[in-house]
């Protein structure tokens, strides 16, 4: 009889088992009876927004788990702009973090996931200053490709395409939404796509609007869906579902209740043909749209008949259903029935696989052992046949795997040297515009992350079929808390280097100090290490020698006489090593980001550091600082040659014993993430009456633990200042912090990234005096940008402007103002 081939990459259901280093596991008997169930439906929905946590997830649960229909969620950007209450994360790096945070919560409300090209710069008011930093033709086309290869029939916006959406960028979402339904289906436009796929038009668009707040964008005229029925499946309702996915988004402090009961929600057709009853109005989501109605009928039968306790049952019925779906005219339908089907089968049969080694990480061409262990719980006989290790031939098994009877295999596997380094995508090449990632190719644009290609193919008979099963490559580990850890195993350079600190203060003299940490997964022998500017090598190292798996420190001194003379206020530094035969360079950083709720994260970046050359004056010597949400003024402090202690809650019980610190800063949103800070506030105040400093950056009105944040009453709000080139008034030009120790002009707000300030204060007490006012286009003035008043024998500051983004990006004008702060007491 004729054996049918499939080719399977099977999704793990195990909790600690996460990310492209998902073993093969059976799904349980509800999972099973669902992806039956969602069989039956030939139709997809396609939601749309800017961000993560952006995603109405009690939609996407309902859906995906009530109504069985396959559904993804399109966030146009990985939230790298955003803020992180869990570390001090920013930019690309939170990104990936916020990137896997989607992922995991994709995991249990069932629905999937993609992204375009677009980089968050973080808040803005309009989607025309939005454009000005995406491109909304490419982003478009982004968005057009998810269309075309995932065919949604309904395209769901969470936003509105003007002021409503409350964020530039939420209003962009839905334009470029909007755009690419129009263009998805026309063959003319983006058609160097069509290489790849063919044009779709979807059947309609809406925006799902709501109520947040005091905003209400629902009516009654609108199409209303009752949501949130209860599953006896999930033990639950997708309204309290919905809560626990959300919940993932933790960086974003993002914790939303599960809310049991039945909610409405509302749709205004932007687009496509009308509706009166229901999203799917006049489109057949059965199989009789391919003229399949007996596959349907099968299908019902099927689930019908389904044995919970034991669903290899089903096993015999489905590989027949198999054979039908093979006939269906339809190629798009039948792959992808084919694929959903096989991996029902393979859950049914209870088969589980996992290839795992004991060292998280490998180089290229270097050999390392494996486990392969085998396991199938089923009545339906499951052979083993053969399996094809990592870039070797086939290994023929021909063994008949016993009901619940384990098979091991011990084999080494040589990593092959085209093997690229494990990293996301979307990090791999340097951006050629600042709104937009550079894409590899057309292959991943869309894809969550970086497909891994490390697989042993393992090729099982079932019944009369043949299906294809990838097992990935996994690193595995027992921890005391966790139990099992599997993790993707990770390719990394034989070297990676970084400095010790991305930015350095130079001498005074104008020489440069730096310490390089080299890192040699396998030995360097004598190897050379260089330090270049841009043109030229400053220095070099040579006989560098590092043995297999160990670190090393080499302190780099670079001469002002070997700086050219070109280089002024700021330039930037890199690294390089080089083996001995002058042939194999090593230019990579290696990050990791290790955090319970996500996989081991890694990426790379080029070595460098930016060097400033010291033009600012301060009078104070020792810091406190209390940690809040994350950042790294800490380290720009110590650079500057500042001693900074981070303070606990044993060192702020007594204002005496703070005597020792010219000033005391709290982090960005301590408020907000330190719940014993109500306690610690009446010691600092006592501290500054004493004659001490005390610095707060901003909070948000999120879970304050106090609003009694200064000395005095002060109110904040949601007021932002986005434009980081905004025009900056001295309302107190005269004011000690503008003119002791630096004098502080217009230049020194020249260059600031991302934004001016945030949360800014709206009401104070009359005893607060304000240095600055500050706005964006065509926007009201906030005089706000930073309160201060004499509290005692010292100084109280609070001051919304993003030093937590200016410090770490070396901006001069920032680093001088928060001088002067530090200084007030000195």
């Amino acid at each position: 009889m004729l054996k049918r081939l499939s080719i399977l990459t099977c999704l793990a259901a195990g909790v600690a088992v996460t990310g492209n280093a998902q073993q093969v596991r059976p799904a349980s008997s509800d999972k099973i009876y669902h992806e039956i169930a969602q069989m039956r439906h030939l139709v997809n929905v396609l939601y749309v927004a800017a961000h993560p946590d952006d995603e109405n997830t009690r939609l996407l649960a309902w859906l995906v788990n009530d109504k069985n229909i396959r559904t993804a969620y399109l966030s146009l950007t990985r939230g790298d702009g955003g803020q992180n209450i869990l570390g001090s994360e920013q930019g690309e790096a939170l990104g990936l973090i916020r990137t896997h945070e989607l992922m995991e919560a994709r995991k249990l409300d069932g629905a999937e996931q993609f992204f375009s090209r677009a980089i968050d710069f973080g808040f803005s008011k309009s989607y025309q200053e939005t454009f000005k930093h995406w491109d909304e033709k490419i982003l478009t086309g982004d968005a057009v490709w998810v269309m075309r290869k995932f065919r949604p029939d309904v395209v769901i916006c969470r936003f509105p395409p003007d002021t409503l959406a409350g964020h530039g960028q939420h209003a962009a979402s839905a334009i470029i939404a909007e755009n690419a339904f129009k263009a998805s289906g026309d063959g003319s436009k983006y058609a160097d796509q069509l290489m790849y796929c063919k044009p779709w038009q979807p059947k309609r668009i809406f925006w799902n609007t709501y109520k947040f707040g005091d905003r209400n964008t629902t009516s009654e005229s609108q199409l209303k869906i009752t949501v949130g029925d209860y599953s006896s499946t999930l033990g639950m309702s997708t309204g309290e579902l919905a809560g626990a996915s959300r919940s993932v988004h933790k960086s974003q402090g993002a914790g939303t209740p599960s809310v049991p009961g039945v909610q409405t929600e509302y749709f205004k057709l932007v687009d496509g043909e009308p509706v009166t009853e229901s999203l799917f109005d006049g489109i057949d989501i059965t199989w009789g749209r391919v003229g399949r109605k007996d596959i349907g009928d099968d299908l019902k039968v099927i689930l019908k008949a389904f044995n919970f306790r034991h669903p290899d049952a089903s096993i015999p019925a489905l590989l027949t259903l198999r054979k039908k779906i093979c006939t269906v005219k339809d190629a798009y339908w039948r792959m992808e029935k084919l694929a959903e089907l096989d991996k029902v089968i393979l859950d049914c049969t209870g088969f589980m696989a996992e290839l795992y080694t004991k060292q998280p990480q490998a180089v290229t061409g270097t050999t390392v052992p494996f486990t392969m262990q085998v396991i199938a719980r089923s009545a339906t006989p499951v052979t083993l046949q053969n399996i094809t290790w990592v870039g070797e031939e086939k290994t023929v098994i021909e063994k008949n795997i016993n009901n619940d009877s384990l098979i091991k295999y011990e084999h080494n596997i040589t990593i092959p040297e085209s093997t690229p380094l494990t990293e996301p995508y979307w990090l791999s090449e340097t951006p050629k515009n600042p709104g937009a990632f550079s894409i590899p190719s057309n292959g991943v644009l869309g894809q969550p992350e970086t497909p891994n290609k490390l697989n042993a193919v393992l090729s099982l008979m079932i019944g009369d079929e043949t299906f294809k099963v990838n097992v990935p490559l996994s690193f595995k580990k027992l921890d005391p808390v966790k139990g099992d850890v599997v993790e993707q195993s990770r390719i990394v350079p034989k070297v990676d280097l970084s400095f010790v600190s991305n930015l350095i203060i130079a001498n005074a003299d104008g020489s440069v100090d730096a310490i390089v940490k080299l890192h040699a997964e396998k030995e360097l022998k004598n190897g050379t290490l260089y330090i270049s500017n841009s043109n030229s090598v400053l220095v070099s190292f040579q006989h560098v020698n590092i043995a297999a798996n160990t670190d090393t420190m080499i302190s780099v001194h670079i001469k002002a006489a070997s700086i050219p003379s070109s280089v002024d206020k700021e330039f930037y530094i890199y690294a390089m090593a080089r083996e001995e035969d002058g042939i194999n360079g090593y230019i990579r950083s290696q990050h990791l980001i290790q955090y319970n709720h996500i996989p081991t994260l890694q990426y790379f970046t080029t070595p460098y550091a930016k060097v400033l050359h010291r033009d600012w004056k301060v009078t104070a010597k020792r810091i406190g600082y209390i940690e809040g949400a994350g950042d790294l003024v800490v380290s720009v402090l110590r650079e500057a040659g500042l001693q900074v202690d981070i303070l606990k809650d044993a060192d702020l019980k007594d204002a005496n014993s703070l005597r020792k610190y010219d000033a005391i800063v709290t982090g960005i949103r301590a408020v907000n993430v330190e719940k014993k800070i109500g306690n610690w506030l009446p010691v600092l105040f006592k501290y500054a009456e004493n004659g001490g400093t005390l610095i707060m950056q901003y909070n948000t009105l999120q879970d304050m633990a106090t609003t009694k944040i200064g000395p005095y009453p002060l109110t904040l709000s949601t007021l932002r200042v986005t434009e980081e080139d905004a025009k900056i008034t001295f309302t107190d030009p005269k004011a000690k912090l503008l003119n002791y120790p630096n004098t502080i002009t217009d230049a020194d707000f020249a260059g600031w990234v991302q934004e001016r300030g945030l949360y800014f204060p709206v009401k104070w007490d009359e005893k607060y005096s304000t240095l600055f006012s500050m706005n964006d286009a065509n926007e009201k003035p906030l005089a706000g940008g930073t309160l201060y008043t004499k509290l005692g024998k010292g100084n109280y500051i609070y001051t919304p402007l993003s030093f937590s983004r200016q410090l770490p990006a070396g901006n001069k004008g920032a680093i001088r103002l928060f001088m002067n702060m530090l200084s007030a007491s000195k």
